[in-house]
């Protein structure tokens, strides 16, 4: 653990409440057996830096025998970001990889042209109850890597640079911040942080990255006087020089953003690119399922069923 002194805070209400380009309150979606709060991309905004699709997971309880079972499905143009705060699931794709996570670890997966994964609890775990709680983000890639070899990294929480502060622990799961940097290969300036604030404590963006925005996780924050609760995504001005404050029962939260692309990207079903022709030529061959023969195939030890196309 290293303390920066970077993390002075000042005063978090320095700023008008205008500093706040967008607030995003996530809706709610049914997976089945378990429901997600997805807040990009947002009717107002479609990206923050790079990060172009967040959803909170659970907190969600299982009983004995349950879990969750997400079927090889495909992806192009972007990549995977996984980070648990409790829980566990196995990570298996079409590389050959087959990795557990567990909170406080990273998952990082690149699309690239294609590849196909699936998310399963272990037959371990089902044995008893438990729970799962955690963020998965979608990260879109730029022009020049939408058609790069798919790769998968994962990083145990050892790997992960921590950062503590006057109340603040904070891990950086991917890119860059206050002096640290993660050691996932990414394609373009990005930070994404885990902050824990005790109550009471302050914390400052990362001034560095142009485009910044914080995810509550737990607890409530204050910016400029005003209070955000749990499951609130707030977007910042370029260039402003944000903190933020926890609140009587601390926060955690989810600091996240970094440069923006060259343009917008279309999202289809689990598709993202900078071109409509890639994302139709991805529809019809995740359609015809001549795995191994194109762009997709299946894992070699989950092979048995797959999501089909919309």
């Amino acid at each position: 653990m290293s303390w920066n002194p970077s993390l002075e805070p000042g005063c978090p209400d320095e700023v008008g409440v205008d500093a706040i380009e967008t607030l995003i309150i996530p809706r709610s979606r049914d997976l089945g057996s378990f429901s997600v709060r997805r807040a990009l991309p947002a009717p107002k905004r479609q990206m923050v830096g790079p990060f172009i699709f967040f959803d909170q997971a659970g907190p969600a309880e299982f009983l004995t025998g349950q879990g969750v079972d997400i079927r090889p499905h495909p992806h192009i143009g972007l990549g995977t970001v996984t980070y648990l705060y409790r829980g566990e699931f196995e990570h298996r794709d079409s590389l050959g990889s087959r990795q557990m996570i567990y909170p406080g670890e990273l998952n990082w997966m690149v699309a690239g042209r294609g590849v196909t994964h699936s998310e399963r609890t272990s037959e371990a775990t089902r044995q008893k109850p438990h729970s799962l709680f955690g963020i998965q983000t979608w990260i879109a890639l730029p022009e020049a890597q939408e058609d790069s070899l798919p790769t998968f990294e994962h990083h145990g929480k050892e790997a992960l640079p921590r950062i503590e502060g006057d109340g603040v622990d904070m891990r950086l799961i991917l890119g860059n911040a206050y002096g640290e940097r993660a050691p996932a290969r990414l394609f373009s300036e990005t930070f994404y942080v885990d902050a824990i604030l005790k109550p009471g404590a302050r914390l400052p963006l990362p001034v560095e990255h142009e485009d910044r925005g914080i995810y509550v996780v737990e607890g409530t924050i204050s910016v400029a006087g005003q209070s955000f609760e749990a499951g609130r995504m707030m977007i910042f001005r370029p260039g402003d020089a944000i903190s933020v404050a926890a609140g009587d029962q601390g926060a955690r939260l989810i600091l996240l953003g970094g440069a923006t692309l060259n343009g917008p990207r279309y999202v289809w079903w689990n598709f993202v690119s900078s071109s409509r022709e890639k994302i139709d030529e991805a529809k019809e061959q995740w359609r015809h399922g001549a795995w191994g023969k194109g762009l997709f195939d299946l894992p070699p030890d989950d092979r048995n069923e797959f999501i089909p196309l919309p």
